[in-house]
C-alpha cells in the first residue's frame, strides 16, 4: 500500500521582503516559517525547503542505513546523520547543488569498512537520495565513533 505525505504552505508579500509558514500535515513537524533571506543569508530563526530536504535526507539515509545493518545481522546501537544541502545560484538560477552526507556509527561487530560500504549502499536504497539522484551531486563520509 502507498504511503501519501502532504505538507501545506502559505506565503505573504515578495519574494525579498515576504515570508511565510510550512507544516506537514499529520501535526509531527509544526509550523516552519521560511523566507529568502532564510535560503540565502542568514537563517534569523527561519528555515527553508534546503533544511526540510535536508532533514528529509537525514532521516531516510539513516533509516536506509539501519535496514542495511540488519541484513548485515549487525543492527547500530546508534547512528548521527547530518545532511547538508547546498543552495547556489548557477547561471541565472538557483538550485540544490549538492547533498552531503555524514555519519557516525556506533556498531559493534563491525570494521571500518563494512561499515563504510553500508553507508554507500544506503545512499543508494534511501528514497530521498534516489529522487535527488541525477540532479543533485550526493556524497557520504561515514565513520564508526
Amino acid at each position: 500500500m502507498a504511503a501519501k505525505r502532504s505538507a501545506q504552505a502559505t506565503w505573504l508579500g515578495d519574494l525579498a521582503h515576504g515570508s511565510g509558514t510550512v507544516h506537514g500535515t499529520t501535526g509531527a513537524l509544526g509550523e516552519v516559517r521560511v523566507s529568502w533571506p532564510a535560503r540565502t543569508e542568514a537563517p534569523g530563526g527561519k528555515s527553508s525547503p534546503e533544511e526540510l530536504l535536508a532533514a528529509a535526507e537525514a532521516s531516510c539515509f539513516s533509516m536506509a542505513l539501519s535496514a542495511g545493518l540488519g541484513r548485515m545481522q549487525k543492527p547500530p546501537e546508534r547512528l548521527d546523520v547530518t545532511a547538508t544541502a547546498t543552495f547556489d545560484k548557477v547561471g541565472d538560477a538557483w538550485k540544490v547543488t549538492t547533498m552531503e552526507i555524514e555519519v557516525v556509527g556506533k556498531v559493534a561487530g563491525i570494521s571500518a569498512t563494512e561499515f563504510e560500504q553500508a553507508a554507500k549502499s544506503a545512499s543508494e536504497g534511501c528514497p530521498i537520495s534516489s529522487a535527488l539522484k541525477g540532479n543533485v551531486a550526493i556524497s557520504v563520509r561515514a565513520r564508526l565513533g
